[in-house]
Formats: C-alpha cells, sequence, structure tokens
C-alpha cells in the first residue's frame, strides 16, 4: 500500500522561479555592489554563451565518451579523483581553506556535470562560478 509522504502537504502553494526571482531582487536591492557581479543562472535567464573553455571540455568529454577504450561509465561513489583534486585545489586550497581530496565528493553523474562546468567554464581563472560540493563528517 502507498502512503502519502506528510511533509509534502506543508509545502506552501506557488511556483518556485518567482520566489526565486523575488529573493535575488530583494539581495540585489540591499547589495548593490554585489549585484553587479552577480551572475545569474536560473532557468530562463542565460545572458551569455557558453565560455569556449566549456565548450572545449564538453567537446573532449563527447570524444572521450565515444570510445571503448575510454568510456568511463558510471564513476565511483566519491566521484573521480581528478575532479576532486580540482574542487580541493580551486574552492578551498586556492582560498586557503584546507581539506584533502579525500574529504570532498560529489554523488552523482549531474553533479559531476555541475563540477565540470565549474572547473572548464573559468574558475582555474577566478571567475566567481560556483561549485557545489559536499565535506564529508
Amino acid at each position: 500500500m502507498a502512503y502519502l509522504n506528510e511533509n509534502y502537504l506543508k509545502l506552501q502553494a506557488g511556483y518556485l522561479f518567482p520566489e526565486i526571482a523575488r529573493r535575488v531582487r530583494e539581495f540585489c536591492d540591499k547589495n548593490p555592489a554585489a549585484a553587479k557581479r552577480l551572475i545569474r543562472c536560473g532557468i530562463g535567464d542565460v545572458t551569455e554563451p557558453l565560455p569556449a573553455a566549456a565548450v572545449e571540455a564538453m567537446r573532449n568529454a563527447v570524444e572521450e565518451l565515444s570510445h571503448r577504450e575510454t568510456f568511463r561509465g558510471y564513476g565511483p561513489e566519491q566521484g573521480y579523483d581528478f575532479v576532486r583534486q580540482k574542487i580541493g585545489q580551486y574552492d578551498f586550497r586556492q582560498r586557503g581553506i584546507d581539506v584533502s581530496d579525500d574529504e570532498i565528493f560529489y554523488p552523482t553523474a549531474r553533479s559531476a556535470i555541475a563540477v565540470s562546468f565549474s572547473i572548464f567554464s573559468g574558475r582555474e581563472t577566478g571567475s566567481p562560478l560556483p561549485t557545489r560540493f559536499i565535506r564529508s563528517m
């Protein structure tokens, strides 16, 4: 027998994107200097083309995945070591935060894609693009 998750009933009605837009607008009004540097990644607000580095990284990834010899399939549960090293280097150690690579993991393929976009779309040159990470306890 199926049961309804009672927490579902606690959700407020409304569409998520207008709420996000409202909060972004409030933030920008209160923080005009930060608003100038804000990179909007919300749906329907694509203002710039993909960076050349991201396009090249995607081309390379597609090429790599198209050959049996270089096809990776699903990655390890903690994520690929080379991506974890980049996250550690550019999101932590470069900013003076002491974290080892084995403390970082990204548990899903979508997270790996998001991290790859961050790494290859300007993170190494100091771009303020966000990278999602989970630091283990």
